[in-house]
């Protein structure tokens, strides 16, 4: 993997309800030399998104308590098409991945997460970023 291509470090959006996840996701995000903000619903990511304008990187729980993850990326994806959103489930088996990917996600991880999968995941989400569409005025 050639971390060459993008060393600019990526600000991450963890939106889970479990303090593990997001105790793992801090310290893997904190490893790869990341910034990371941690919510624990869907509304409380939502006020996080309205001020922290250079969150490009959010990893979403399907299963959040107020709202589902799926709604929660429709809505995030509205207000920032470019933002690389990555779905975490603990029940594939029982979820659509089509659907997922159909909803506006780039990608998922499935709990339990392992290390190296989850440092994969945060590199590859961070080099991805996608390019914000350019308003030209002149």
């Amino acid at each position: 993997m050639d971390n060459a291509q993008n060393n600019e470090p990526g600000n991450i959006l963890v939106v889970d309800d479990e303090e593990t996840i997001r105790t793992v996701f801090d310290l893997a995000i904190t490893r790869a030399g990341h910034t990371g903000c941690y919510a624990k619903s869907g509304y409380e990511a939502l006020d996080i998104l309205k001020t922290e304008k250079n969150i490009n990187v959010i990893f979403v729980d399907l299963n959040l308590p107020d709202m589902s993850g799926v709604e929660l990326c429709s809505r995030i994806r509205t207000d920032r098409p470019e933002a690389v959103i990555n779905a975490i489930t603990g029940y594939a088996p029982f979820f659509d991945i089509t659907e997922c990917y159909r909803s506006g996600f780039d990608d998922y991880l499935e709990k339990p997460i392992g290390a190296d999968r989850l440092m994969t995941s945060i590199h590859k989400a961070v080099s991805m970023k996608r390019k914000p569409l350019q308003m030209f005025h002149h």
